[in-house]
């Protein structure tokens, strides 16, 4: 009976060791890869130049509000307001130039004192070799000032491991619609 009892300790010694390696090895969060299995050639400097419409108002919103705090209405900067777009990127400045992509995602309202907004946007290019491929930006946008800076934070496509700048100019601020050029400096591979 001793024996039984040891021969079984030792099977399930062996079967939990066992379980455990295996385990350990099929749940690795990390692993190093060789650097040749990335298709890494000499980084390029792209610059793309385009426009951004910002349609607020009228029909047909590329722009919509979909949250506000308590004090949003009353505040100068318009504080708390989160905005979610979908608005087109053209050649020109004119809305019926080509459309080369979408800026999607949203801006929000977040200075108390000045219209200093946060934005969370990723630009989806419909056009020529950059077709499909996206560029992630994520930065503070003083939209008072002449020349805003924000940095480029990621992308897919052949701006897969983007880095870089783009530079924000008003064209056209109203109310209800605005038109925003920028140039953007995107270090891609």
């Amino acid at each position: 009976m001793t024996q039984t009892l040891l021969k079984q300790n030792h099977i399930i010694l062996i079967v939990l060791l066992f379980s455990l390696l295996i385990q350990g090895e099929s749940h690795k969060f990390s692993r190093n890869m060789p650097s040749k299995s990335f298709p890494f050639k000499r980084e390029k400097i792209s610059h793309l130049h385009f426009y951004f419409h910002d349609i607020v108002g009228g029909n047909h919103p590329t722009a919509i509000r979909v949250a506000e705090a308590a004090v949003t209405n009353t505040s100068v900067s318009l504080f708390g307001a989160v905005v979610m777009i979908d608005d087109p990127l053209t050649v020109g400045p004119e809305i019926t130039s080509k459309l080369v992509g979408r800026a999607q995602g949203l801006y929000a309202n977040a200075d108390l004192d000045e219209f200093g907004l946060t934005m969370v946007l990723n630009y989806v290019f419909l056009e020529g070799k950059y077709n499909g491929s996206t560029l992630s930006i994520l930065g503070r946008n003083q939209v008072m000032l002449a020349v805003r800076e924000m940095p480029i934070v990621g992308g897919t496509g052949l701006f897969r491991f983007a880095r870089g700048y783009a530079l924000a100019k008003t064209h056209i601020l109203d109310m209800s619609y605005a038109v925003v050029e920028y140039n953007v400096y995107v270090i891609h591979y």
